[in-house]
């Protein structure tokens, strides 16, 4: 047996997972220990930082936080509408850092922009407001294919008869719809949305948030979208959460649901909420395994909880190491030593590339203690009853 073979990162999750979404691609949206300020000398005051961030072309990120977090922020220095000051920032292949006023120009070409200021011009119908974005992006365009196109927009977002109305004559959610069809009509590669569904009634958001599907899936758009707006978080691929500047956590929602699935199986997790559940995942991290490789030692002081993601292992016990079970994607193993704060009364081999989510006791006893409370409202709630 040999311990090699180990490669460990405090990433969420399966380490995998940006291949498969990347499909080999360079990422549209690269960070590195980004940093910002607002004001000068005594005045001056941090914003964001240390971020670190990759979003790959095709994904959908919803980014959350509370207010005065820094969403806003990353947001505007994404698309070019203030400069990184330090650190890294690399969009659709371009060095913000390092960028001229013509090469971000250039890129804003291929930026849609939706915030939750309208921006309308009054004087414009809805078509004219759609088709100056297309006048933007391409100067020599056809006028009457312009036209069309916006139109075209316009009906996409479910505005087809308000197409000739001007602002004044629309409702907040109307002018928003038209906002959103100006910042989508030009078929940019990364969509950059501040609160686009607030004024929208139920059926028009999703409306919206369809359409952003099927940009991002079929044609390969890169999509950020701010908001608080909680009916529309199925869309997302990956869940991004600001807290006082930082990055607090990143995670891959379609990953996440299946580890909450998975932690519900182990007894000291089936009693959490799925709050709670998410809780947990946001502490996991990630060890990759060689076949061969022994990651626990019996007799071992216990310091994690194991959740097999993919592979296989085989628990074995003894001198003559016995194997006493085989385990495979979704068991886990170590909870005993962590419960007991007895030694490893086994040893664990892999028997293939195993991919393991780990968790730290203090995170593992946070799970316990929670339990404990969970049980105490029950008892407590069926003695209230007699």
């Amino acid at each position: 047996m040999t311990d090699s073979s180990i490669t460990s990162a405090a990433v969420r999750f399966d380490p995998s997972w940006r291949k498969r979404i990347g499909r080999g691609q360079q990422p549209a949206i690269a960070a590195r220990d980004l940093q910002h300020y607002y004001g000068t000398g005594e005045l001056r005051k941090q914003v964001l930082f240390d971020n670190t961030l990759e979003i790959y072309p095709g994904e959908i990120i919803i980014m959350t936080g509370p207010s005065g977090s820094g969403k806003t922020t990353l947001l505007t220095l994404i698309g070019t509408l203030r400069r990184a000051q330090e650190g890294e920032l690399h969009v659709l292949g371009r060095p913000l850092h390092q960028a001229t006023n013509a090469d971000l120009l250039q890129l804003r070409r291929e930026i849609g922009f939706i915030f939750q200021a309208h921006n309308l011009f009054d004087s414009l119908t809805a078509t004219q407001n759609v088709r100056m974005a297309l006048e933007l992006a391409d100067s020599r365009g056809q006028r009457a294919a312009q036209t069309q196109r916006s139109r075209e927009m316009l009906e996409a977002v479910g505005l087809g008869q308000r197409a000739g109305h001007k602002p004044k004559q629309l409702s907040g959610g109307q002018k928003q719809r038209v906002a959103i069809a100006r910042g989508l009509v030009h078929k940019p590669r990364l969509v950059l949305a501040d609160e686009p569904t607030a004024a929208l009634d139920e059926q028009s958001g999703r409306t919206v948030v369809e359409l952003l599907r099927t940009m991002a899936k079929e044609e390969n758009v890169t999509i950020i979208i701010v908001t608080h707006d909680n009916r529309i978080l199925d869309v997302a691929d990956r869940i991004v959460n600001l807290v006082d500047g930082r990055i607090r956590s990143d995670v891959l929602v379609q990953e996440a649901a299946i580890v909450s699935q998975m932690l519900t199986r182990c007894d000291v997790f089936k009693h959490l909420t799925p709050r709670g559940l998410a809780e947990m995942t946001d502490h996991l991290e990630t060890e990759t395994f060689q076949g061969g490789t022994r990651v626990i030692h019996e007799g071992d002081i216990g310091d994690k909880f194991y959740l097999i993601r993919k592979g296989g292992v085989a628990v074995r016990r003894g001198a003559d190491n016995e194997q006493i079970a085989v385990l495979k994607e979704g068991d886990f193993f170590g909870e005993m030593a962590l419960l007991t704060g007895q030694p490893r009364n086994a040893s664990v081999d892999t028997l293939e590339e195993t991919i393991l989510y780990t968790l730290r006791q203090e995170q593992f006893n946070v799970a316990i203690s929670r339990q404990a409370s969970f049980e105490t409202e029950i008892r407590t709630s069926l003695f209230d009853r007699q």
